[in-house]
């Protein structure tokens, strides 16, 4: 993604492409989804590649898709299991179609013969998004993909390496309801039927960038839990009978609908496909969600709320419709397992503002938010229920009043209780729906309260633990006095990394901010003993998770 018209939506499916001579990415039965990152490098304060791949072990990311065929990044990769794909790019894309001087075998061979199998490389994209980006080479496109997939088999890898392209979602002219999803007019014919026949043939996939969020900036009334994989009342298509409960599943089938509709020779007579042996699958090349911006629907708590949703999607299996008997694929190809690319790595610096709030890390290679590649959203399996600001405060008291009269435990926001502050409909039901949930196993259905409560997935700000407190910094101390008090927190045992310069609870960077972060961490490891929380009268302690800026102060050390 290069632009920000680049991040177009899409859709996507990819069972695990293993970078041995037999792939089991398209064998009969689905084998399980896999997550891998984008590593872009459009950035000036990036680790060098060791570090970033190091970092990526840490992680337990097993595959990752890059920009190019960068030498350094690709010995670094050596030798570590993660599968890679690379890119031949748009500008040397027409070179391979004309085949020159037998210019795509020379590539293969320099780019990527050269490295394997010491580095996985399992997969070239030719191009990246050439309809939007480079539209003059759209007839030159399916002949380039055929050129590398030869130059392939003359090597002896074109079982292990395969060839596919990455196109944006606007390359379809209809997507919704998913059922009418088509191609445009202009690609339809001459270059989409011709590479699924080619993506067939060759048992590859099609790759496509999706961003969910801008379907739903551009969709008014869409309930933003739909797009973030929380429990919703789904959007029915009534041409196909199907009802879709997440925004990506629906983005998916548009495309599989698209694929349907081409007068392919391989798809012909194929339009009720149930194995995964004679389809052709769909793999998000690029997909995530802002942790800035956009119209405010780029925040932290909803980029994780997104990317937690995703990868138990993805990792789990997880399915937000309530009635689904099965676990995986879509509706339209419910045996389908989903694997994808998350754009992106790192927040880079030398991106236009408004796509630079993508990554899961900082350039110091601290998370932008707690992400588990290997289980599944943020590892902790937690999940709160909060109560809803539009249902008003006559339906709160309703429901309430029934919470708290069904085993919710409500003694804490009695008036003089550590929860009763802030005295208000919204903080009390919060509080009420939230513990009822937990003690009724986080069960979707106890978070229901006629649609007054709604699931997070992350601690939401200001939420009252009985049995918690936090120190903060008194700001009515001034400047001077919370400096010194700071300076020995974070040299008496408190963790001040994360409040150094770029690090993820730097900003707002303001002596309270600061302070209340060191207070907090000294308190919280000295087991909230009496006078932890001191500080010569500069640090107060609360009932009330702070939230300072984008960081939520931890309630235990």
């Amino acid at each position: 993604m290069q632009t920000t018209e680049r991040m177009a939506l899409t859709s996507h499916l990819l069972a695990v492409l293993l970078g041995i001579a037999v792939p089991l990415l398209f064998s009969p039965r689905a084998e399980g989804g896999e997550v891998g990152v984008c590593y872009g490098r459009m950035a000036g304060n990036l680790p060098d590649p060791t570090s970033v791949v190091q970092l990526i072990k840490r992680n337990g990311i097993t595959m990752v898709r890059i920009y190019d065929t960068n030498p350094t990044v690709l010995a670094a990769l050596a030798n570590t299991d993660i599968k890679v794909t690379v890119e031949l790019t748009n500008e040397e894309l027409p070179l391979v179609a004309a085949d020159e001087n037998d210019f795509a075998f020379r590539w293969v061979q320099s780019n990527v013969k050269a490295y394997y199998p010491a580095t996985l490389i399992n997969g070239v994209t030719i191009g990246n998004e050439v309809f939007k980006e480079a539209p003059q080479l759209n007839s030159q496109l399916v002949p380039a993909m055929k050129k590398v997939h030869a130059a392939l088999d003359r090597l002896g890898l074109a079982d292990a390496v395969k060839v596919t392209t990455p196109i944006a979602f606007d390359a379809l002219m209809t997507s919704f309801p998913p059922s009418k999803g088509a191609f445009r007019d202009d690609i339809a014919l001459s270059v989409m039927s011709p590479m699924v026949d080619f993506l067939k043939q060759t048992r590859s996939y099609l790759m496509v960038n999706i961003y969910p969020y801008l379907a739903y900036l551009s969709t008014p009334d869409m309930s933003i839990d739909y797009l973030l994989f929380r429990p919703n009342a789904g959007v029915h298509d009534r041409n196909s009978g199907q009802t879709y409960y997440s925004l990506l599943d629906a983005q998916l089938d548009a495309v599989y609908y698209a694929m349907d509709k081409l007068p392919s020779s391989s798809l012909r007579g194929m339009r009720k496909l149930t194995s995964l042996d004679e389809d052709v699958l769909v793999t998000c090349g690029e997909i995530h969600h802002p942790s800035k911006g956009h119209r405010g629907v780029g925040t932290l708590a909803n980029a994780q709320a997104f990317t937690d949703g995703l990868l138990s999607k993805v990792l789990g299996g997880g399915n937000s419709d309530p009635l689904a008997t099965s676990a995986v694929g879509t509706p339209h190809r419910p045996n389908a397992d989903l694997s994808v690319y998350i754009f992106e790595l790192f927040n880079e610096n030398n991106k236009p503002e408004d796509e630079q709030d993508f990554g899961l890390f900082y350039p110091n290679e601290q998370p932008v938010y707690p992400v588990d590649f290997v289980h599944g959203g943020a590892g902790t399996g937690e999940s709160y229920c909060v109560a809803k600001a539009t249902a008003g405060d006559a339906a709160l008291q309703a429901a309430l009043d029934y919470a708290c009269g069904h085993g919710a435990d409500c003694g804490a926001i009695q008036p003089g209780k550590p929860c009763y502050e802030p005295n208000t409909k919204l903080a009390h039901a919060s509080y009420a729906f939230n513990d009822y949930y937990q003690k009724n196993g986080r069960a979707s259905s106890a978070c229901d309260f006629g649609g007054a409560g709604t699931i997070v997935n992350q601690a939401p700000s200001g939420r009252c633990d009985a049995s918690s407190s936090w120190c903060v910094a008194n700001s009515a101390v001034g400047a001077e006095r919370l400096q010194r008090a700071l300076d020995y927190a974070c040299g008496h045992g408190a963790d001040c990394t994360d409040i150094q310069p770029g690090a993820r609870c730097f900003n707002p960077d303001t002596k309270v901010a600061h302070a209340s972060f060191a207070f907090n961490d000294y308190y919280q490891r000295h087991g909230r003993a009496a006078g932890t929380c001191d500080f010569a009268g500069a640090g107060t302690i609360v009932r009330q998770a702070p939230k300072i800026g984008n960081c939520v102060l931890p309630s235990r050390a």
